[in-house]
């Protein structure tokens, strides 16, 4: 299955959506009042869009994924780039560290890091850090899930095949999870599957089927640690 999309709850998706349309330098494919869809521009890399929903309570206050944006050696300059957009210092306790912690225009917790080789290749996302209660185990549920790749990394990490997008990293949580994340992953099923098998084949891989109210097209999963996810039907 493709990794497709990085979905991040937001209040006013234009107000969102024009904040990270204008720090990543990403491609516009939906702009209404409920939804806003942004491409990240990969040459030879995977296909991964930022969606923007309309969500009427998103609660940022302990975040358990966020972005972490590739500095680099402008990483100065990049950081004060996303504040004069609307994004704000933020102290979440992290002391004296060599990224920079920000919130965007809606309270949405991201890094921007420093000059690290291993994000050389990524695009403007180096990774997509989340809590995991056993890191190990969803590095291989994701990894079976998607066919994404163990790369080196402080904590348990797969990226891409083609080395290009950004990386999903597994990191041990300070206390279990509790409420909806607001930022989670979408995946798509793949052609010659029924979106009926892809979640079969998820939850035999571990995931956990979660049971909701909404009327939507896709299936609401979480992954062995809680942390939600969709499986989206074929495309047509």
């Amino acid at each position: 299955m493709q990794l497709e999309n990085i979905v991040m709850d937001a209040r006013d998706p234009q107000v969102a959506g024009t904040f990270w349309r204008e720090a990543l330098e990403a491609l516009t494919l939906t702009w209404t009042d409920d939804l806003v869809e942004l491409r990240l521009d990969l040459p030879a890399g995977p296909t991964i869009d930022l969606c923007l929903p309309r969500v009427a309570d998103v609660d940022t206050s302990a975040p358990r994924a966020h972005l972490d944006l590739v500095g680099g050696p402008q990483k100065d300059a990049l950081v004060a780039r996303l504040c004069e957009l609307g994004a704000a210092p933020l102290d979440i306790g992290q002391g004296d560290v060599p990224w920079t912690v920000l919130a965007d225009p809606e309270g949405h917790p991201f890094c921007v890091l420093e000059d690290r080789s291993e994000y050389a290749a990524a695009g403007p996302i180096g990774g997509v850090p989340f809590d995991s209660a056993d890191p190990e185990k969803d590095a291989r549920f994701w990894a079976a899930l998607t066919g994404w790749e163990d790369c080196d990394g402080v904590v348990p990490s797969l990226r891409h095949p083609s080395g290009r997008g950004p990386r999903l990293e597994f990191c041990p949580e300070l206390e279990p999870k509790t409420g909806k994340n607001h930022l989670h992953l979408d995946v798509r099923t793949p052609d010659g599957m029924t979106m009926g098998e892809a979640v079969s084949h998820a939850l035999q891989l571990g995931a956990w089927e979660v049971d909701h109210e909404w009327d939507v097209p896709w299936t609401i999963l979480e992954d062995p640690s809680g942390n939600e996810f969709c499986i989206l039907p074929p495309k047509v």
